[in-house]
């Protein structure tokens, strides 16, 4: 039995229209009037920022954005961002758009108030003092960084990613609206999607798991894989939509009172060393992984392949397990994900160091089955052949 502590300091504003409100919520949470808007250049131009500068102006506010922020966040970007919400004097923080978005306006809120380079506050609870009050309006659904306590950033100079966890960093308003992901286009609908549900796997299966967090990462996949094939193949579908969306808040609910596992570890260590955008490489390594740990932990897995429809109640464990394994590779497979062997940059000849980065990781612990750096690097190796079905890692 485990002691549980549950943490959500962030108020969720979930649904169609309601970024249309932004303007009013934000005046029900903050006292002062100057707002930094964090986004990115292709945000920019859908006219999400402007709209939301046109409503805060109208309520009063003062507003400068800042719009350096690439895939992947940079260090140097954050500090960057940090020395001018400083120079602005900024009230809060608003982040509008994905997670590289909403992680950036993480360190800079936390550069803004206390200096120094965002590697300073890595790891846990490192963050001492009360941040610059962040805002943060998602517009994909799958980062789920609106509702955790995370943020992850690329060291540049070294080339890989390191995580600032600290309670100080939760948003204090997440506005999650559906109708800003209709426009998102097939490719970014599924990686993003997958995301989410790596999330709510990894929360339900890692090893830091508790009953609350089970509870909302069975929900989360409830909303999150029936409707993953349906919003990337018809991104019009407002039901579709909806549910991804809701779903992903939810996963994200899940794995910051539990943990991300192996997936991830992989994930950020080619994303650190290639910049693959996060959402894809957490999708094209989710297969691999589900094959490897399915085996430790037979009914938490069997459990999973029930709640998404894809066993019966009849199948044993086992059974149900291996039709997981099967459904996931297939649902890469039918989502158009990007394979390890696709990507530009890849060489062969990294994968003894993407293997240690991916051990190094602190989720590594967390994985849900033992895995050692010998065991990412043949994790690796598979998926680089991108032979689905062909390789078993029983």
């Amino acid at each position: 039995m485990k002691n549980i502590e549950f943490k959500l300091p962030t108020i969720i504003r979930a649904g169609n229209g309601e970024f249309k409100k932004a303007g009013t919520y934000l005046k029900e949470v903050l006292e002062g009037k100057r707002i930094f808007i964090v986004t990115d250049s292709g945000i920019e131009q859908t006219g999400f920022v402007k709209q939301a500068i046109q409503m805060l102006e109208h309520q009063g506010f003062v507003i400068q954005t800042f719009k350096e922020v690439r895939p992947n966040p940079r260090d140097i970007d954050c500090k960057l961002g940090g020395e001018e919400a400083r120079n602005f004097r900024a009230d809060a923080i608003l982040a509008i758009g994905g997670g590289s978005v909403i992680d950036s306006a993480k360190a800079i809120a936390i550069l803004q108030c206390q200096g120094g380079e965002p590697q300073d506050y890595a790891g846990r609870d490192n963050v001492i003092k009360k941040v610059t009050p962040i805002i943060v309006v998602p517009t994909t659904a799958g980062t789920v960084a609106e509702v955790t306590r995370s943020s992850v950033i690329t060291d540049t100079a070294k080339k890989i990613k390191f995580t600032i966890k600290d309670v100080n960093i939760a948003p204090v308003l997440a506005i999650v609206d559906p109708e800003l992901t209709y426009g998102l286009p097939a490719h970014l609908t599924a990686s993003t999607g997958m995301d989410a549900l790596v999330h709510a796997i990894e929360a339900f299966t890692c090893k830091l798991s508790n009953p609350i967090s089970d509870g909302l990462a069975l929900q989360a996949m409830k909303h999150i894989y029936p409707y993953l094939r349906t919003a990337v193949n018809n991104g019009n579908d407002l039901e579709a939509r909806y549910n991804l969306m809701v779903g992903s808040t939810i996963a994200g609910m899940a794995f910051s009172h539990a943990d991300v596992a192996s997936v991830h570890c992989m994930a950020e260590a080619i994303g650190g060393l290639y910049d693959t955008p996060h959402g894809v490489a957490n999708s094209m390594f989710l297969p691999y992984i589900v094959e490897y740990n399915a085996v430790t932990n037979l009914e938490k897995h069997a459990t999973i392949a029930r709640t998404i429809g894809i066993a019966s109640p009849n199948d044993s464990d086992e059974d149900a397990s291996a039709l997981l394994v099967k459904e996931m590779k297939q649902l890469a497979e039918d989502l158009s994900i990007p394979t390890f062997s696709s990507l530009p940059k890849v060489n062969e000849n990294d994968f003894d160091y993407l293997a240690e980065s991916s051990f190094l990781n602190g989720s590594t612990p967390s994985n849900a089955r033992q895995i050692t750096k010998e065991d990412y690097l043949k994790l690796f190796k598979i998926a680089y052949s991108k032979k689905h079905s062909e390789k078993s890692l029983h």
